[in-house]
């Protein structure tokens, strides 16, 4: 059986995969043996820019870069071949890597390819980088979309009174537009703090001391080397005391900010389910779609559901990178590479849920005569801006009073408030005031 959306194992892959399918060209084994193609010909041109291995042209750099800027399937398919002999990811791209000198004619310098290096060096450097690259080209896009939406329903509808629900209970009235803001609040400050965390890459040799480069040339800086080519070449952080591999404090640090950003989402998709289950919200039809097998009236809030079960995925997952990768045996243990060939499937299950959330948002149809409803019906919220105002003019225990009128059985409406500021003894004009409050606009600021 061959692999396509239908035969695919995994979701991500399968069901999801038009949502998911742009991520391939950052996490996908193509991807990871075509940037770690890059990491090896930037690091053969910056021992070149050293004079250690000679390019007689040019012309010689814009050929060997081509050979990652060209890389395609087919190549891919080369270093995998390869791999069945060497049985070694990272040897097959420096053997891969060796033929293309062949082909362009560089053939004596092939043994400065992968020169000092263990495979983490590149590993380290050509994941860091493919991260970074997935964020700038899908993350940051897509959950500015997704803010730029809700920025939008906030002001569209600041003006909209709302009963606030604290416990469950009805609470002192809010605005509709204010409460989705403080999504928008909630996830610029974590997104500036995910921004915040370097992208960090480990580049040292066998065990991060330059032991081979050093050996080889003694009076080099290869310090000063290795720090210019992660952090001013491939646009990365170079860890400076490392074992054979990043230390990955920095990932754990991203994992933990996207767990973050997650979590303030599942709680907006179930504040707007929620808001759908009250009525507050209709949702658009779609021509010819069916919300039950069994029910036709039901249009369900299947978006925000399939968002909620795909950040609680990620969410999992982003938990154990966190809590895996920065522990590693002595100088090194082979776990944390399995488990970093699977960054990409929190990072999709994020990105269903990011477009499961905007498509479930452009659906939403405000429906306001049943929000005004529920004010109306609701008239004892404002018993808390009665007894604040009384307090202020010194009456004697104001809360105690509107306690007593707001746990009886009968009805709280605007009549009853009103006949209870005519027994109160204060002024025409304080009466007037309390009088003119309304679950409507106790809004506050």
């Amino acid at each position: 059986m061959s692999l396509s959306p239908l035969t695919a194992v995994s979701p991500i892959d399968g069901r999801y995969h038009s949502a998911t399918k742009d991520l391939a060209a950052f996490f996908s084994e193509a991807a990871l043996i075509k940037y770690r193609v890059f990491v090896e010909i930037e690091y053969f041109i910056a021992l070149t820019d050293t004079g250690i291995s000679q390019l007689s042209r040019l012309s010689d750099k814009v050929a060997l870069r081509s050979i990652y800027e060209n890389f395609s399937e087919s190549d891919a398919q080369r270093v995998k071949d390869l791999e069945k002999t060497t049985n070694h990811d990272v040897k097959a791209v420096e053997y891969f890597i060796k033929e293309k000198f062949d082909t362009l004619g560089l053939g004596d310098s092939k043994e400065f390819i992968h020169f000092g290096l263990t495979s983490q060096d590149i590993n380290n450097t050509a994941i860091p980088y493919s991260w970074k690259e997935a964020f700038n080209s899908i993350y940051y896009p897509s959950i500015n979309e997704l803010i730029k939406e809700l920025e939008g329903m906030a002001e569209e509808w600041k003006a909209i009174p709302m009963l606030a629900k604290t416990h469950g209970q009805p609470a002192s009235p809010t605005r509709l537009g204010k409460e989705v803001a403080v999504f928008v609040e909630r996830l610029g400050v974590q997104l500036n703090q995910l921004k915040a965390v370097p992208f960090s890459a480990k580049f040292g040799g066998a065990t991060g001391n330059f032991n081979a480069h050093h050996i080889a040339y003694p009076a080099n800086d290869w310090v000063a080397f290795g720090n210019h080519f992660v952090n001013d070449v491939l646009g990365l952080h170079r860890s400076q005391k490392t074992t054979q591999i990043e230390h990955y404090d920095n990932f754990a640090a991203h994992c933990d900010a996207l767990k973050r950003i997650n979590s303030i989402l599942i709680d907006l998709c179930r504040d707007i389910w929620t808001y759908i289950s009250m009525d507050y919200f209709k949702q658009q039809i779609i021509a010819g779609q069916i919300g039950s097998s069994a029910m036709p009236h039901k249009v369900n809030p299947i978006d925000f559901e399939n968002a909620e079960g795909n950040l609680g995925l990620a969410n999992a997952l982003f938990e154990h990178l966190a809590a895996k990768l920065p522990i590693s045996r002595l100088q090194r243990d082979l776990t944390d590479s399995t488990v970093l060939r699977n960054i990409g499937v929190p990072f999709s299950h994020t990105l269903i849920a990011f477009k499961s959330i905007i498509r479930g948002l452009k659906k939403l149809i405000l429906n306001e005569d049943v929000i005004q409803a529920d004010l109306e019906k609701n008239w004892a919220v404002v018993a808390e801006a009665i007894q604040t105002i009384l307090r202020r003019e010194g009456y004697p225990k104001p809360y105690e009073a509107l306690k007593d009128l707001t746990r009886t059985n009968n009805a709280i409406n605007q009549e009853s408030i009103a006949a209870f500021i005519d027994t109160l003894d204060v002024t025409d004009s304080l009466k007037e005031e309390l009088k003119a409050i309304t679950p409507w606009n106790y809004t506050g600021v």
